[in-house]
């Protein structure tokens, strides 16, 4: 198996090609974790394509003020203890000063490991718990003072989902106090918001059920429709990934369930939408930026980037590879900064990060979620973009509901 993992990392290095006008040229290294074959592969399988792409379009443009980006893809599976080894190997060979990262078991593990080394590092975790770069929060696990990521947090994205279902509940007309539930894995990707987002819906008014649980890997969940229709939810938090919320949303509609579904960033997308089909029309979730067919195709420098790797002139891009755009390019203009200051290095891109108000990477205005990340608030954003989903005979939609503001309360960092 260890060997299987080895040929893995050298063939999708060998894939993680970089533009170099000269052998000679001054160049500076970024390490990428990804997943293609792991339990989110799903979704890293669009959002990874995206940091590469980004990153190969960069470097064929000038790289960072004439540096060429030296970068490493390596399918880490999704688990935790690879990507720790991956990290430790890097250290000894690569040497990056920021790393693009992905989960939230793995991202976590890390914070100490980067805090001691100064390597910044943007993840496609969005925890709540990698917020509070200073550790003053008493809810904080470790502070974590080089983790950033684009987006709102999920704990943040889950609060503007249930002020948005309570907004819905009395726009229906409906009066009483509504049932919610928290369903996912038992995994630190869907708990991470689980207590926070739970408290925050009791605040607003929800009756709060128990949590349902419920594989990260796609499966029948009969057993767990069932449970949340006994127990009358009328909405429901769906904390995993798409590829196992179709599975969910199908087995949720042969049994006659008619909760209202809230999923994270990650839990559904234009792949769950066409899977799932009729069985997921309705389905509210967070979106992370302007959707392919929504403006981000028309968008000069994100079709420029698309076009690196692009089959057809004409490729359609999810929602999650937009977004690995918009984290690895956020990342480039920080690094940008800091090597205008003479520190291209983990401290200036941190510093570079925490210097950005209301800032979109150059070019991508409009496509890009303005962020704001301070020394005290690593909290890029608290705007929550809340759709729904229809599948209309494969001519889908995906209509925005609302742009639901989150307080930025000072107890709810690293929560």
């Amino acid at each position: 198996m260890r060997e299987k993992w080895v040929k893995s990392i050298i063939v999708l290095s060998l894939l993680s090609i970089f533009s170099v006008t000269s052998v000679w040229a001054e160049t500076v290294s970024v390490g990428h974790l990804a997943d293609f074959t792991g339990p989110t592969g799903g979704v890293g399988a669009h959002y990874g394509p995206g940091v590469m792409d980004a990153l190969n379009y960069v470097n064929q443009n000038g790289g960072i003020n004439g540096k060429q980006i030296k970068f490493e893809t390596v399918d880490y599976s999704y688990k935790a203890d690879r990507a720790v080894a991956t990290y430790k190997k890097w250290k000894s060979g690569l040497k990056p000063i920021v790393i693009q990262g992905w989960g939230t078991a793995d991202t976590e593990a890390l914070v100490k490991f980067i805090a001691r080394d100064k390597v910044t590092y943007m993840s496609a975790s969005y925890s709540g718990h990698l917020t509070d770069p200073t550790g003053k929060s008493s809810r904080t696990k470790n502070k974590a003072p080089y983790n950033f990521f684009y987006g709102p947090s999920y704990s943040d994205g889950c609060r503007g989902l249930v002020q948005w279902a309570m907004d819905d509940w009395k726009a229906k007309g409906n009066t009483g106090q509504p049932k919610f539930a928290h369903m996912g894995d038992n995994h630190p990707y869907p708990n991470a918001p689980k207590e926070a987002c739970g408290a925050y819906a009791k605040e607003l008014g929800f009756e709060i059920l128990p949590a349902i649980v419920y594989s990260m890997k796609p499966a029948d969940a009969k057993a767990q429709c069932l449970s949340l229709k006994d127990s009358a939810a009328d909405y429901a938090y769906l904390g995993n990934t798409s590829g196992s919320n179709i599975s969910l949303v199908k087995s949720c509609n042969t049994v006659g369930v008619t909760t209202q579904f809230l999923a994270n960033i990650w839990g559904w997308d234009e792949n769950g939408i066409n899977a799932a089909q009729d069985a997921g029309d309705g389905v509210a979730w967070v979106v992370g930026g302007t959707p392919w067919n929504a403006g981000a195709s028309a968008n000069p420098v994100m079709k420029a980037i698309s076009d690196v790797s692009a089959k057809s002139p004409d490729q359609y891009r999810g929602l999650h590879y937009v977004r690995g755009v918009c984290s690895t390019m956020f990342m480039v203009d920080a690094m940008k900064m800091a090597d205008k200051k003479g520190e291209l290095n983990g401290t200036g891109i941190k510093n570079a990060l925490e210097s950005m108000k209301e800032y979109v990477p150059e070019g991508l205005e409009g496509i890009c979620l303005p962020s704001t990340w301070t020394h005290e608030d690593h909290r890029g954003t608290t705007l929550v973009s809340v759709y729904k989903s229809t599948y209309n005979g494969g001519d889908f939609k995906m209509e925005k509901q609302a742009t639901v503001e989150v307080p930025r309360r000072p107890e709810w960092l690293g929560w």
